[in-house]
């Protein structure tokens, strides 16, 4: 079967009973939908399961799929809010789960703490980290899954929209505030 089908052609040859027409599905969005999930899960193996769990209720729920959003964006949003579901179980389990620090939004060039690699700029640097993993971390959810979707995933304000299943509007407001809280806490940090 040739990849260069569109979304929409594979879709249709899915709801018809192809089913290699979603194993290219699959291959073309898994490394995505492995990194948006990722920035929900800490644990590695837990994204995978998380991934797989997510592709598996797509592929269920494709015969309900109408099209009016693009498959890709539907995808996300059954990703993420399996994500969701999957850190809410271990918050009920385990208490407390954090973000992956490999995605922290870096500040060092703000603050001046990229130019010499002193052992007080090194300090400063990971306190700065901490403080925006922190802060992130501890956004109610619709915040941080707006400015994750955003920052790392690079979605546009209307994709996240989708994703989210709310207006534009909101989703430019919870970007704005999860961008203010971040950088309330650095600027309590530097003294400002």
């Amino acid at each position: 079967m040739s990849e260069n089908f569109t979304d929409r052609e594979l879709v249709q040859r899915v709801q018809s009973g192809d089913k290699a027409a979603f194993d290219l599905l699959v291959i073309k969005y898994q490394h995505k939908i492995i990194k948006l999930v990722s920035r929900f899960v800490r644990e590695p193996s837990d994204a995978l399961d998380v991934t797989q769990d997510a592709f598996i209720k797509a592929y269920r729920a494709l015969p309900n799929f109408r099209g009016d959003s693009a498959f890709y964006t539907w995808l996300y949003r059954i990703a993420s809010n399996t994500a969701k579901n999957f850190l809410a179980s271990q918050r009920r389990r385990l208490g407390d789960v954090a973000i992956d620090s490999d995605e922290v939004m870096s500040r060092e060039e703000a603050l001046g703490l990229d130019d010499v690699a002193t052992p007080e700029n090194i300090l400063a640097k990971d306190e700065v980290q901490h403080t925006v993993f922190e802060t992130i971390e501890n956004l109610p959810d619709d915040l941080r899954t707006a400015l994750t979707l955003r920052e790392f995933d690079g979605l546009s304000y209307e994709e996240i929209a989708e994703v989210m299943e709310c207006p534009v509007g909101t989703v430019r407001s919870r970007i704005f505030r999860a961008r203010e809280a971040v950088s309330e806490k650095l600027r309590a940090l530097s003294g400002e």
